[in-house]
């Protein structure tokens, strides 16, 4: 698996919701995953449409399908099926955190008259 890919439970969770299946009429997709992880890569990489790595295709195609899919709400329907967060491997426990002795701000100090004189020094 590369960086930025959906795991599988998250593919068994939105692969239903995906257009281009067998079952559905017109063309069926050659990869729903692969365009998927894509899209992911972009978002979480943050690089522009033509950055795409040639691995998920031209990045025009990439690019038209993306909005095709956003038009028809299916990428609605995908953040909601994946909304559900999984907190069975998340601890955690408040007396551990600790702020930096620098977050409490900074030191009071009063300013030097000449400063609000209009800079002529004292």
């Amino acid at each position: 698996m590369h960086r930025y890919e959906i795991t599988d439970k998250q593919w068994q969770a939105i692969k239903d919701l995906l257009p281009g299946k067998s079952t559905d009429c017109g063309v069926t997709a050659a990869d729903n995953r692969l365009f998927v992880n894509a899209i992911v890569w972009l978002m979480r990489s943050g690089a522009p449409w033509a950055d795409l790595p040639s691995r998920f295709g031209l990045a025009n195609s990439v690019g038209q399908r993306y909005r095709r899919w956003a038009k028809r709400g299916v990428w609605q329907r995908v953040f909601e099926a994946l909304q559900v967060p999984d907190l069975s491997s998340v601890m955690l426990d408040s007396t551990i955190l600790r702020a930096h002795q620098h977050a409490a701000g900074q030191k009071k100090a009063t300013p030097r008259a000449s400063v609000l004189v209009g800079g002529a020094e004292a």
